[in-house]
């Protein structure tokens, strides 16, 4: 059965007419699956979806949008989010959620925009918060916000192209035609495949002001109407000349941006109320409670949130003694309480991503708006000579309306009143057709009178628009007036302050901390204690937990770093200064918390690894030793793990660190000692390596020690000494065993 089995399978997969397999296997360049596959899907995602466009928009917030307009939203009620976003999906190809996380960033309840576009009703959650998440659509209600006014007001006018929608069924607009510079009032960020778009928020009315200088004068000093970038969360920019120039200018570059702060003195507290667009109130708690938890900041007694319908608000309780002007100057330091926001103005032009400054970007914004207002006044000339060509078609009427009369009512067939009424008027059809379709109670004197009159206004009318669509100049000051307009309705202050860079006082990277010597003692359990030199000498016995006792203790400078090494192969660095000043009788702080150790980690060993030019030796229980620069462990980044430190291969027995070349003792266990000089092993830049063998080992036999001499009681030094590794040495005589320094294994036998 299992052959026949198998022919079956074989005589399948040679069968050319199964889909899915085939005999052959089909070869393509790869350069041809980049052009025919992967090409198309980049470009799509380029100009179709990540990128923002002159009008600002991205396409999935024109569908939004252009929805919303159609369902009169524009001034009539709200109506259930959900409903919104399941019209939008006539338009939109993506998912409702895709489509409501849209709604909700344009919504004036999320707050990430300064200029809203979505007036909202309910809980649409906060930009600043990532825990205060939006309900869901069908709770929720929107319209859109009066500014859509300026967005909607000429779209039905011919000023923008309509393009078939995905499915072909219905007409979209391929741009909204903003009648302000949206691309630079919207902030906006987008990734897409191999670019990105990063455009900060402006002040609406900053920016209508620039683009009105603009318009005047192209090359007007920008910094005059736009200061500098507006945030809906506020904070305040720390504003550098130079540095704003140069994003203006060439539309990439980053400026810093920092949380306003008050101090309650009757509360002793101080009060987060705005913080950088770029952050989130839990990510600076969680910074601060992570800081606090390091020792790192200790003027902390509490950090909590109490954002409120009133707005946001982090209250940070202060120890007493706390100068907050300092504590802030380290937060800002230290959290994202002060953060780089940086720009990256790429937006779509005629369907081609390009990066531009702001005054490019205006410069292409204003032509194209030039364009679009061009296109509506013709428009509204076309319509108004069509109005004209119909009322002297009704001037011919008033020469004689008991013909015109006659006419109709002496035709026989309905077919052939209009044209009766071209032959006995000299009209056109569009004319006679105008005529015929008057009503039996508009047939008088004084209705035609009035209607004639309105001749001159039109020519009026358009021989300005005629003369307007001919005049740049003209139709300039059109798109002037209009931002004017907009200016005075829409006119909001800046949220977000400037704060000179040379305003703020310098503060070095860390405070200095007090160095001073001290003495490391660490337990076999993982305790540490630093004890100052002073206290040391008025201490008594060293006090430990119950079954534990000394592992090592060496003497360091409280400025110094300390390397934990573990039993995982892991390296944890902290500072000294970190831990508190101790005495005899306490019994430390716990390794294991203080440093976050995964569960069930225990230290093996610690050291002072002072300016990280020494060597360290490690030693491992298969009778190997590697010895490793410490540079290797000094860290340009503030990381305080170190993953795979040291060799897996072997447990770790005993780490060396040599202040100079010396000689070094090792011992077995079963009895054998060997001394070698550590000029024997070649210094290693990696971490990781496995090492060289040192003592030759029986089998099921280990290494148990390896120290320095000179801590050793050894007699006959002549006896152990061996000028080659690896060696097996020889067997401990009685008199060498003496007192030997505690190991790493000591606690496991």
């Amino acid at each position: 059965m299992a052959k026949k089995k198998q022919e079956n399978e074989k005589k399948k997969f040679d069968n050319p007419n199964v889909i899915g397999l085939h005999s052959e296997v089909l070869e393509q360049p790869i350069t041809e699956t980049l052009e025919t596959n992967y090409m198309p899907y980049a470009m799509s995602v380029i100009v179709s979806r990540a990128i923002p466009e002159i009008d600002g928009f991205k396409p999935s917030h024109r569908k939004l949008l252009y929805t919303m307009y159609k369902m009169g939203l524009l001034n009539g009620p709200r109506q259930k989010s959900a409903n919104i976003v399941g019209q939008t999906m006539r338009l939109n190809p993506h998912g409702d959620a895709a489509i409501y996380d849209t709604m909700v960033r344009l919504s004036a309840g999320h707050d990430a925009l300064l200029t809203p576009f979505v007036d909202s009703k309910g809980n649409f959650g906060k930009v600043y918060s990532r825990d205060m998440s939006y309900a869901a659509s069908r709770y929720t209600e929107a319209r859109l916000a009066p500014i859509c006014n300026e967005i909607f007001r000429d779209i039905d006018k011919d000023t923008v192209d309509m393009v078939d929608s995905y499915d072909g069924t219905q007409k979209e607009p391929s741009l909204l035609p903003t009648a302000f510079p949206n691309v630079l009032v919207s902030a906006n960020s987008g990734i897409a495949v191999g670019m990105a778009s990063e455009i900060c928020g402006f002040n609406l009315n900053e920016v209508c002001s620039t683009a009105i200088a603009y318009l005047r004068d192209p090359e007007c000093d920008l910094f005059e109407t736009l200061p500098a970038p507006d945030f809906s969360t506020g904070g305040e920019i720390i504003f550098d000349r130079e540095e704003m120039e140069n994003i203006y200018r060439t539309g990439r570059g980053g400026f810093k941006i920092r949380a306003k702060w008050r101090y309650v003195p009757k509360d002793n507290i101080i009060e987060v109320y705005q913080i950088p667009y770029t952050t989130t109130t839990d990510i600076i708690i969680d910074k601060i409670v992570d800081l606090s938890k390091q020792g790192k900041v200790r003027e902390i007694n509490d950090i909590r949130d109490e954002t409120d319908l009133n707005g946001l608000r982090i209250a940070i309780d202060l120890k007493r003694g706390t100068d907050p002007e300092k504590l802030m100057q380290k937060l800002f330091r230290m959290t994202t309480l002060q953060d780089t926001f940086s720009c990256n103005f790429n937006i779509l032009v005629a369907g081609s991503p390009r990066v531009m400054g702001v005054r490019e970007i205006l410069e292409e914004w204003t032509a194209w708006r030039i364009e679009s207002t061009k296109r509506r006044i013709y428009f509204d000339l076309q319509k108004k000579k069509e109005k004209l060509h119909l009322l002297k078609g009704l001037e011919r009427i008033l020469l004689d309306i008991d013909k015109a009369i006659s006419i109709i009512r002496n035709t026989e067939q309905e077919s052939d009143v209009v044209p009766n009424l071209m032959m006995g008027f000299g009209i056109d059809e569009i004319q006679a057709n105008y005529v015929a379709d008057i009503r039996l109670r508009n047939i008088n004197r004084e209705y035609i009178l009035k209607r004639t009159a309105e001749t001159s206004d039109l020519e009026k009318d358009i021989a300005d628009l005629e003369a307007t669509l001919n005049n740049r100049r003209k139709v300039k000051a059109v798109i002037i007036g209009e931002l004017e307009k907009i200016n005075e309705k829409y006119k909001t202050p800046r949220k977000t302050d400037l704060v000179y860079a040379s305003e703020i006082p310098e503060t070095p990277e860390e405070e200095p901390v007090n160095d001073y010597p001290v003495t490391v003692f660490l337990s076999k359990e993982g305790y540490l204690k630093k004890i100052t030199a002073q206290s040391l000498r008025m201490s008594g016995e060293q006090k430990f937990k119950e079954n534990d006792s000394l592992r090592l203790s060496f003497e360091a400078m409280n400025s110094h770093d300390l390397l934990v090494f573990t039993d995982r192969q892991q390296v944890y660095k902290a500072k000294l200064s970190d831990f508190d000043d101790t005495k005899a009788s306490a019994l430390g702080t716990y390794l294991a918390t203080k440093l976050s150790m995964d569960e069930g980690e225990k230290v093996l060993t610690v050291m002072d690894p002072g300016d990280y030019n020494k060597d360290i030796i490690l030693f491992f229980e298969n009778g190997k030793a590697a010895r490793i620069a410490l540079s290797a462990y000094a860290t340009k980044t503030n990381r305080k793990k170190l993953i795979n430190a040291f060799s897996d291969k072997s447990p770790l027995v005993s780490a060396i660190l040599l202040q100079e070349e010396t000689n070094i003792t090792c011992t077995s266990s079963d009895g054998r000692m060997l001394i070698f000089h550590s000029s024997l092993l070649a210094t290693k830049t990696s971490k990781s390596t496995q090492g060289v063998g040192v003592m030759t080992l029986k089998k099921q036999k280990k290494l148990e020690d390896a120290s320095l001499l000179e801590e050793k009681k050894v007699e006959n030094v002549s006896r152990y000494r061996v000028k080659t590794i690896p060696a097996a040495g020889a067997i401990l005589k009685p008199e060498d065993r003496g007192e030997q320094q505690m190991s790493l294994l000591d606690d496991k036998t």
